[in-house]
């Protein structure tokens, strides 16, 4: 206990120190709800620039105005507003570059449909494409709960220091699961638009 009112001191007394830029790296660990709060009122009328590193979500939703998040390639891009702003902002970004494919596949198919079909041309799936057809919709409901129960878990302020090698560990699934998502989905919708170009 001595040790914990010592870290929360520290921590005021850096808050408290004259700056205009103030960098903190998981300042939400160990810390009572009361501190906590505390702690988000003092950086969220911090006059400076706060840089903040933290896997506690809820906590970056109450005190960022940006969040800047790695991306594929060794990328990293800035996105306006807290984590949940964040993660609505990439879903939308996802859903546009699926519905630019969409046209371009639809184009290809309509120019395919405009020409005689070649004897033989399949007019129906095959029967391992209507499974996957029928089966994917439940590997991406799996694969969606999968993801949401690693991120509920990951989202305990405490798991990071309680535990690295569990956090290392869910997060490599979760990154893992989201690939393997975007494939199901992608699979999935090319069957359906296939589908739909042999019925109509």
């Amino acid at each position: 206990r001595r040790q914990r009112q010592m870290v929360i001191i520290d921590r005021v007394k850096t808050l408290a120190t004259p700056a205009n830029i103030l960098v903190l790296d998981e300042p939400t660990n160990d810390l009572d709800m009361e501190t906590l709060d505390l702690l988000q009122e003092l950086i969220a009328n911090y006059p400076g620039t706060v840089l903040l590193v933290s896997h506690d979500r809820d906590f970056l939703d109450r005190t960022v105005t940006s969040v800047i998040s790695p991306e594929e390639n060794g990328r990293w891009l800035e996105y306006a507003g807290g984590y949940s702003d964040m993660a609505a902002q990439k879903r939308g970004a996802q859903k546009e570059a699926r519905k630019a494919e969409k046209p371009k596949t639809a184009a290809s198919g309509s120019s395919a449909a405009a020409a005689p079909k070649p004897a033989g041309a399949a007019t129906k799936l095959s029967f391992k494409q209507k499974f996957a057809l029928e089966n994917l919709p439940k590997e991406i409901a799996k694969l969606e709960a999968a993801i949401a129960k690693a991120e509920a878990e990951m989202a305990d302020p405490a798991l990071f220091t309680k535990n690295p090698d569990r956090f290392s560990k869910l997060a490599g699934a979760i990154e893992k699961d989201r690939a393997a998502l975007a494939k199901a989905e992608d699979e999935w919708l090319e069957l359906e638009m296939l589908r739909a170009e042999m019925e109509g």
